[in-house]
């Protein structure tokens, strides 16, 4: 997965999101979910201190730039545990 970028304003919300040196501008807003995940599949211990482990999962809708009348992109990201950054999961533009 590739590590993106996510600007945010004051109040913690993203505004942006930085892919491949390409600025995309926040144009919805965004939807943060958790989701439970297999450690065992990604590493060779539990984490310790933790009984279970949950990734954080953004969905934001993105237009690239600062054109407004640009079609909507929706990105799924999700937080990298270990530095705190993220990744992009998923893109697909808008068909419409």
């Amino acid at each position: 997965m590739e590590h993106v970028i996510v600007r945010t304003g004051q109040n913690g919300m993203p505004t942006a999101v930085v892919s491949r040196g390409r600025e995309w501008a926040v144009g919805a807003e965004p939807v943060r979910w958790f989701e439970r995940i297999n450690w065992w599949e990604t590493r060779r211990r539990m984490p310790k201190g933790n009984s279970r482990v949950d990734v954080e999962v953004l969905q934001v809708q993105v237009r690239l730039g600062s054109n407004k009348s640009s079609a909507l992109t929706t990105m799924i990201l999700e937080r990298d545990g270990l530095g705190g950054g993220w990744r992009l999961r998923e893109s697909v533009a808008d068909a419409a």
